[in-house]
C-alpha cells in the first residue's frame, strides 16, 4: 500500500467514524455513536503504528550501515591499510 492509499484510507475511516458520532448524538443512538469512536479510534491507532513501523525500519538500516562500517574498520585494521 502506497503512503497516498494509506492517507486516503485513514481520511476515509476518520470521516465515517466522525459522521457515526455526530449521527449517533444526534438521534441518540449512543450504540451508533461509539462505534464511530472506535472506527476514528482505530484509523488513528493504524497510522500511528504504520509510522513507528517506519521508524523501525530506519533505525535498522542506520544499525546496519554502522555495524558495515565497523566491520570494514576492523578488516582494515587487522591487514594493516588505512584506507
Amino acid at each position: 500500500m502506497t503512503k497516498l492509499e494509506r492517507d486516503l484510507d485513514h481520511a476515509k475511516n476518520k470521516i465515517a467514524g466522525g459522521t457515526k458520532v455526530a449521527v449517533g448524538k444526534a438521534t441518540g443512538n449512543e450504540q451508533l455513536e461509539l462505534k464511530g469512536r472506535i472506527q476514528s479510534s482505530k484509523a488513528d491507532l493504524k497510522k500511528n503504528t504504520n509510522v513507528a513501523n517506519r521508524i523501525d525500519n530506519v533505525k535498522e538500516k542506520i544499525a546496519g550501515s554502522i555495524n558495515k562500517s565497523i566491520d570494514k574498520n576492523k578488516r582494515m585494521t587487522r591487514n594493516g591499510s588505512k584506507h
